[in-house]
């Protein structure tokens, strides 16, 4: 074989150790990317995950302090309605004290004779300390529930009894035996009052 035969064959030898050699450095360098992505693949699905718990915990957290303030919102309204209502009815046990003296007051007008001169004096200075007094308690809420020829409220009047009437219409307040009082349009004191039957026949068989 000549030399230059041999130095063809050698140098197609060296060729193809060189193609082996840039294969496996070809296949090296896939694996080293392969690798690489693997790795940055699961780091990127660390990250992720490490997002979703910190969004999670965020989320949390301000579902928290939304509570939180609603329930300091409540708080504030419970205190301040406690409050108006403290404001409202503070006077309720002093009302319901002067109840009675008003109820004598009235009694005594009503046991009085007007016309009498011996007592005229008296009867009007009775009458003028009871409206004098019913005016100064409703500065303060006060009301007094009379509801002589009205319909029947069982929200505000206590029916003692009812009584058949031609001059009054069925289920309507013909007589009040003692007034009733509101505070703030809460009830402090039903009416006591009796009630018509109504004064038609019943023809029906």
């Amino acid at each position: 074989m000549s030399n230059e035969s041999h130095k063809a064959e050698q140098a197609q030898m060296d060729e193809a150790v060189a193609a082996q050699g840039n294969a496996a450095e070809a296949q090296a360098a896939d694996a080293s990317v392969v690798d690489e992505l693997t790795q940055a693949n699961f780091r990127i699905e660390e990250l992720e995950q490490a997002l979703a718990e910190a969004q999670a915990k965020v989320a949390e957290q301000q579902d928290a302090v939304v509570r939180a303030a609603a329930e300091v919102d409540n708080v504030r309204r419970r205190a301040a309605l406690d409050v108006e209502k403290a404001h409202k009815f503070a006077l309720e046990k002093f009302v319901n004290e002067l109840l009675p003296v008003i109820d004598n007051m009235e009694r005594a007008l009503l046991g009085a004779d007007k016309a009498d001169e011996t007592t005229k004096a008296m009867f009007e200075g009775v009458e003028l300390t009871q409206k004098t007094l019913l005016a100064a308690v409703e500065k303060f809420g006060v009301k007094q529930v009379d509801p002589l020829g009205q319909p029947f409220n069982p929200e505000q009047h206590q029916a003692i009894g009812m009584q058949p009437s031609a001059e009054h219409p069925a289920n309507s307040v013909m007589l009040v035996m003692q007034k009733g009082y509101l505070l703030n349009d809460r009830l402090l004191r039903p009416a006591m009052v009796m009630v018509s039957q109504g004064g038609g026949v019943d023809t029906q068989a």
